[in-house]
This record gives C-alpha cells, structure tokens and sequence, in this order.
C-alpha cells in the first residue's frame, strides 16, 4: 500500500495517530480548522492541506476524527465534490448508526468507499498506539488499510457490514462508563477505610478486581488531577446518548449504564465538563460518604 494518508481533523484523537504515522515513515497530508492544531501538527512533520479538497486530491486513503455529526457530514460532502478519483475514507468518530449511515451513502453516490471503524482507546492510549480499530464495511477495502493500522493501533478487525463497528464500539463504551463510576466508588471507599490509595492502585489494577479504566483513571482520582483530558466529561456525555439511543432501538435495557448517567450530568453541573472524565471522583465524593457506624474506625495506615 502507498505509505501516503490523509487525516481530516487534527484533535487529541487524530493529532496522535498522524504523529505516530509520521513516526513510521508515512507521508500524512492533514487538515483542521484549528490554525493552533494546524501549526502543532506541521511541527511533528505532519503536511497542512489548504482544505478537505486538497487532502482528496492528494492521497489514496483519507481518515476523518471530527467532532460533530455535522462536521463529518460536511467532510463527506466536499470530497464527494471533490471529483476524484474513488478514494477510500474511513471515519473514526463516534456517531450515531444513522449519521454513519448518511456518510457512507454521500461518499458511495460519488463513488468513493466508506468504511465504519471507530476506534476504542482514549487520547492518551492513541499517543501510545495503544486502539483497538473496529473495522467495518468493504472488506477488500479494510485489508488494504490493515498495514495502515497496524502502525497506529495494537489491534483491528474486519467486523462485517458497514456499522458494526460503531455497534462494537457502543458496547464497549456502555462498559468504559460504568467502570469508570465502579473505579470512583470503590477508590473512595478504599479511602473511608483508610487504605493507602497509591497501594490501592497498585495492587487492585492488576488483580481480578481491576480493569483497563481502574489502571487508567484510578491514579489520576488518587491525584485529584483530571487535566489534561483523556476524554472529556462534555464530550463523553455526547457518547453517552448515542449508547442510550442505540440500547433503546435493539430493544436492551441497560440498568447499570443508566445508573450511571447522572453522576456524569452531575459532573457538568459541577463545572468539570472540559475535564477528564475519572472526575466523577469529584461528584461521589459529595454524594456517597456516609458517617461511619459507631465503633467503626479506620484501619491504621
């Protein structure tokens, strides 16, 4: 495969995977809206397009992390007028079912391949190839692309038609949500107990207790420090509706997703929206701790 690829949209998502490409001898034609991002990426050895059309023109493969459905939309619509030749375009961003489907159909009518692969890992986990790639769509298409992942991702998979890999991603982010409240609760009553919470991290990460969310956010809880995010408390809330809308469409009711929810309204109450979303610490700290029974007490250090 021609080691050139374009990247629409230049953010915590994008910006990684175009460093980490640049890293492994790819030639990266990118494009953002954001002069601040544009700058930062051409410092990396990133090539700034004038425009989406550019990035259509110049490379075979074209990638897009943008942040709205109706950014995505627009992307979709200038390179299908971008009159060339049939490119593949794989959108990685978490859209609902419906606006994946609304991209793939614009691109398709123009001749071009559009491919559903969502990616599971956090900003920092990209910076450290640390995704997984839920590919889907032309399957012919996803193997010419595998090396293109592989040099950006620990993992990807050909999951079939267009869209279950947003139907994977959705099951995966249903449980990124309730471990991440799971990991608040339990290091706050590590904390009532009067557990070291660095100990706590330590050894519970790696156990059966543990997860990939309790490693990842359970230090930073122990800190109190939720910037810079990994995935904002604001942008994680539009993630969440997504999940709730596509449980409700299949027909699957989710009562522990659900329960979780308003500790993240609450966190956007609270002013943390444009922090990392472990600080729902921050919300069960105010919510959950009761007085301890009499004659209880904390065990010593």
């Amino acid at each position: 495969m021609d080691k050139t690829v374009g990247i629409i949209g230049l953010g915590i998502m994008g910006g990684a995977i175009a460093i980490n490409l640049v890293d492994r001898g790819w030639r990266v034609i990118g494009f953002d809206t954001d002069a601040g991002k544009r700058a930062e990426l051409a410092a990396a050895g990133v090539i700034i397009a004038d425009s989406v059309e550019q990035v259509a023109r110049d490379v075979p493969v074209i990638m897009t992390s943008l942040p709205t459905p109706a950014a995505v939309e627009s992307v979709a619509k200038a390179i299908a007028n971008s009159g060339q030749s049939p490119r593949i375009v794989i959108e990685l961003s978490t859209l609902t079912l419906a606006d994946k489907l609304r991209f793939e159909t614009i691109l398709k009518q123009a001749g071009h391949i559009a491919l559903d692969c969502p990616l599971s890992g956090t900003g920092a986990q990209a910076r450290m190839r640390d995704l997984i790639v839920y590919a889907s769509g032309d399957s012919n298409a996803i193997a010419r692309c595998a090396g293109l992942f592989a040099d950006f991702a620990k993992q990807s998979a050909d999951l079939g038609v267009f869209g279950n890999g947003s139907r994977m991603k959705f099951v995966a982010n249903h449980l990124v949500a309730i471990h991440n409240v799971a990991t608040a609760e339990a290091m706050i009553l590590a904390e009532r107990a009067g557990l070291d919470p660095k100990k706590v991290v330590e050894m519970v990460g790696p156990g059966a207790g543990g997860s990939r969310m309790f490693q990842m956010r359970a230090p930073m809880m122990v800190e109190r420090s939720y910037e810079p995010a990994t995935m904002k408390v604001s942008t994680w809330k539009k993630d969440m509706a997504i999940i709730a809308e596509f449980a409700d469409d299949v027909g699957c009711t989710t009562p522990l997703f659900t329960l979780t929810q308003p500790v993240y309204t609450e966190a956007m109450a609270m002013g943390l929206g444009d922090q990392d979303t472990a600080a729902v610490f921050e919300v069960l700290k105010k919510q959950i701790i009761t007085a301890p029974k009499t004659g209880t007490s904390k065990q010593a250090k």
